[in-house]
């Protein structure tokens, strides 16, 4: 009778650590995509930021198509549904990058500098965010007991990244 009591306690021992061990690495799943969400937020703020600061550049440097297209770009860029969105803001990074920044007022300039160089950061963060949350969502503890539960599946967000003329960027 005391082996079998042991082996049931042993069973019940093992049951209570595996369950402690789903519970932990669901529960670091889900601050992953917090963190995900996170990194979104941030990226799309950036990228909300670069297109105000490309239509001021329209507005203060630009003339003729050069700034209608500008400022179109600029505000597809800014409602663009997540599916379309990496397309416009690569639309968007080109017509940047052939607005000459010499006539622009100086903080202007800086300003542009500083918008595109924080969204090269946000979307490197945001990259991290998806790329660590990805590789804990392939493991097969996690997509046999289904932790990741009804959160859908992350993507990562591709957009070209400008040239700067200055030092790189911090990151």
């Amino acid at each position: 009778m005391s082996t079998v009591l042991l082996i049931v306690a042993l069973a019940g021992a093992l049951v209570v650590l595996g369950g402690l061990w789903l519970v932990a690495t669901a529960n670091r799943l889900d601050r992953l995509h917090v963190r995900t969400d996170a990194a979104w937020a941030a990226l799309d703020a950036a990228l909300a930021r670069r297109a105000v600061v490309a239509r001021a550049v329209a507005a203060a440097a630009l003339t003729g198509p050069e700034a209608d297209q500008l400022r179109a770009a600029a505000g597809s860029a800014e409602s663009a549904p997540r599916p379309e969105r990496e397309v416009a803001e690569n639309r968007l990074t080109a017509l940047l990058s052939t607005v000459d920044r010499r006539p622009l007022p100086a903080p202007l300039a800086d300003e542009l500098v500083d918008a595109e160089q924080r969204v090269v950061i946000a979307r490197r963060v945001h990259n991290d965010a998806i790329r660590d949350t990805l590789a804990l969502r392939r493991r097969r503890k996690v997509r046999y007991f289904k932790l990741a539960g009804t959160a859908p599946q992350p993507e990562y967000f591709e957009i070209a990244e400008p040239e700067f003329d200055g030092p790189e960027p911090p990151g």
